[in-house]
């Protein structure tokens, strides 16, 4: 009789342990599949600047005569006829684990001049379509807030 108990019970506490484990390597092809979307949207034409807002001030107009081309192998050219600025970006994955756009960070980075400058961050996407992208940062330091939209000419 409690051999029977015990086999029951063994059976009973396995059953329960493989039925009630959880995937602890969640599945990222959502978020895989959104950074492909956004990464193939951005590298398709060029981009122009149509918000960005740091901590409540419009400065949207210091980019206003730049087109941004977002190359392949993370290039980043920023130019207006005349003058021409490198950056690089990428997207990555935030690891926040709900498998959503909210998990990719736009990531943008100029090391000069200093207008370009304001635009180095790891920017959260707000929305995407495929003629408009809107990201925001909140900052970490001073707990502003920036808002940056890039738009297809």
């Amino acid at each position: 009789m409690k051999t029977l108990f015990f086999k029951s019970l063994v059976i009973f506490v396995l059953t329960f342990a493989i039925t009630s484990c959880s995937n602890d390597d969640d599945d990222n092809s959502n978020s895989d599949s959104n950074q492909i979307i956004i990464e193939n949207t951005v590298q398709a034409g060029t981009w122009r600047v149509t918000k960005f807002i740091d901590s409540g001030d419009d400065e949207t107009s210091n980019f206003s005569d730049y087109t941004f081309v977002f190359g392949s192998s993370n290039s980043l050219v920023a130019e207006n006829g005349n003058t021409s600025h490198n950056g690089s970006w990428s997207i990555t994955d935030s690891n926040s684990n709900d498998d959503s756009m909210d998990d990719l960070d736009f990531n943008i980075s100029f090391t000069s001049p200093q207008d370009f400058e304001e635009l180095t961050e790891d920017w959260d996407i707000i929305s995407r379509t495929d003629t408009k992208i809107e990201l925001i940062h909140i900052s970490g330091g001073n707990g502003g807030t920036d808002y940056l939209t890039f738009e297809k000419n």
